[in-house]
């Protein structure tokens, strides 16, 4: 466990250590990497139970004024203005390269809008927002509240036995929710592929509600090791790995975020840094593009290694990979060039500087278990 001073903690820090975490420093944090019944365990639970993940050193932000919609459409290419109250929307904040800055998630409060960011990009994020937005709406950071997450096919039961309205919530909703007696915020969205739920909760309650979350028969903590290997089963990007400033959205294979109404045909096109960047992407290809990768065997090939064609040519190079508990086998992303990202195409990972053989693979891996009613 680090004894850096420097290194900030969670609510739940105290609990993470009673719990026989093993602590490691990550985005600034002191955060638990796995528990006693290690990685693997952790993350066949979730896929078949319920985890629960302190996800506190996210960056939680309040944007309020009635031009806070129009105003964020100004750094985003995603459909903020039409988004309905209660529900939620993932967005991302680009430069004028068009590069990524971060990935973030959006939700319509009503009366304003919440924001998460990545914990890693956060003080960049919310400096961002201040510079751009503040002579428009409040930009407001919520540094008094911790984020949970509970995932996994049983997260639905555990959520409707402590507050029945949950229940009815469908995937990107969201709304307000009491739990431990004080007002939370709660959103069915997660990071694992699984159905879930996302709740932020005032700082000084959230160990009590961890605890209460902790106590159903269906929960078991996970740590940071598992919540890895979940997201990339499941195809997500990690900021700073699969994303950055490199990379657009096109490249990344998001087109799918990128809102319809901003694209140059809609009804608000541009306006966002990058956006003439992206428009020209969109209409005339990339040159690379971000795949899943199946290395065959069982040698796992990690981020940075390079993707080879068969005359050893470099073509690409890994982003995320390990080992997929749930699929059995090693999985990673990556990117390469466009004319070889067809599903199917083999390629070679260097490892170590031998060729392991890969074969590119269509994202999810496993299939991702959304409530969508």
């Amino acid at each position: 466990m680090s004894t850096n001073q420097s290194l900030s903690r969670t609510p739940l820090y105290d609990l993470h250590v009673e719990l026989g975490a093993k602590m490691v420093p990550f985005a600034g944090y002191e955060m638990p990497v796995q528990y006693p019944s290690g990685i693997i365990k952790e993350h066949c639970h979730t896929r078949t139970q319920a985890g629960l993940f302190d996800v506190s050193h996210m960056g939680q932000v309040r944007l309020s004024g009635p031009d806070a919609a129009v105003a964020l459409e100004t750094l985003v290419p995603v459909d903020i203005i039409d988004l309905p109250a209660g529900s939620q929307r993932y967005a991302l904040f680009t430069n004028e390269q068009g590069g990524i800055l971060d990935d973030l998630m959006v939700a319509n409060s009503g009366d304003s809008l919440f924001v998460v960011v990545n914990a890693a990009c956060k003080q960049q994020d919310i400096a961002h927002m201040r510079a751009h937005l503040s002579s428009r709406c409040q930009v407001e950071e919520l540094a008094d509240r911790a984020l949970l997450a509970i995932q996994g096919p049983a997260a639905a039961a555990v959520m409707t036995r402590l507050a029945p309205e949950t229940g009815k919530m469908l995937f990107m909703d969201h709304g307000p929710v009491t739990l431990v007696g004080v007002p939370c915020l709660i959103s069915r969205s997660g990071y694992t592929g699984e159905d879930g739920y996302e709740i932020s909760v005032p700082a000084a309650k959230a160990e009590e509600l961890a605890r209460l979350l902790l106590a159903q028969p269906e929960v078991a903590p996970i740590g940071l090791g598992a919540r890895d290997s979940l997201r990339l089963e499941a195809g997500l990007c990690l900021y700073g790995h699969d994303i950055d400033t490199t990379t657009t959205p096109v490249e990344a294979s998001l087109l799918w975020a990128l809102s319809k109404p901003r694209r140059r045909d809609g009804a608000r096109p541009g306006g966002y840094p990058g956006a003439e960047v992206i428009a020209e992407q969109i209409e005339k290809g990339v040159a690379r593009k971000r795949v899943g990768l199946l290395p065959k065997g069982k040698m796992p090939v990690r981020d940075g290694a390079e993707v080879v064609d068969d005359s050893g040519r470099v073509v690409g190079k890994v982003t995320s990979g390990g080992f997929g508990p749930t699929l059995g086998g090693p999985v990673a992303m990556g990117y390469v060039e466009t004319a070889l990202s067809k599903i199917g195409t083999a390629l070679n990972a260097l490892v170590r500087g031998k060729p392991v053989p890969i074969e590119v693979a269509k994202t999810p891996f496993v299939p991702q278990r959304y409530y969508r009613g």
